[in-house]
């Protein structure tokens, strides 16, 4: 992780930030996909109260957003957004480790996530961190791509 990025849970006041990031770094895939992404579409104050978002801060300001929720024995990573300017300095990496730690912390078995069929770069970028495709299904109006990679457990 970037030495000057903390990760933290999201508050009520984070609120307004967390919609702004995930729009913002989500609406490159607008005209792609022909429809929003499904983060640019949730309910960012209801996932924030649920505990479910946690958010990256660069010197107090936040430039990344996690959205992930226990299922069963996995962790599901909902969404990785990444404020366009802070883009490129190991943010989503590090997000994305956060999860898996998160899992291991939890004590369990694997991250899941999935994305939409057309967010190409994504398809990549998830093999390279050591995700396998899980599976691919047309769900809630988009065809995704699913992951899964196992953790280890510090229990």
């Amino acid at each position: 992780m970037p030495a000057e990025i903390r990760i933290r849970p999201a508050r009520d006041d984070d609120v307004p930030a967390v919609a702004r990031i995930t729009a913002d770094a989500y609406s490159v895939y607008v005209e792609r996909i022909g429809t929003p992404p499904a983060p640019m579409l949730a309910d960012h104050a209801v996932l924030v109260a649920a505990g479910e978002v946690w958010v990256a801060e660069d010197g107090g300001a936040i430039t990344g957003v996690l959205v992930v929720r226990d299922a069963g024995r996995a962790l599901l990573l909902e969404s990785v957004a990444v404020a366009p300017v802070s883009q490129g300095r190991g943010i989503g990496r590090a997000l994305i480790r956060w999860a898996e730690q998160l899992a291991a912390d939890r004590g369990l078995d694997r991250v899941e996530l999935y994305t939409n069929a057309l967010m190409t770069g994504n398809l990549a970028l998830y093999p390279r961190l050591g995700y396998e495709v899980a599976g691919r299904r047309h769900e809630d109006g988009y065809d995704r791509v699913f992951f899964r990679k196992a953790v280890s457990s510090a229990r």
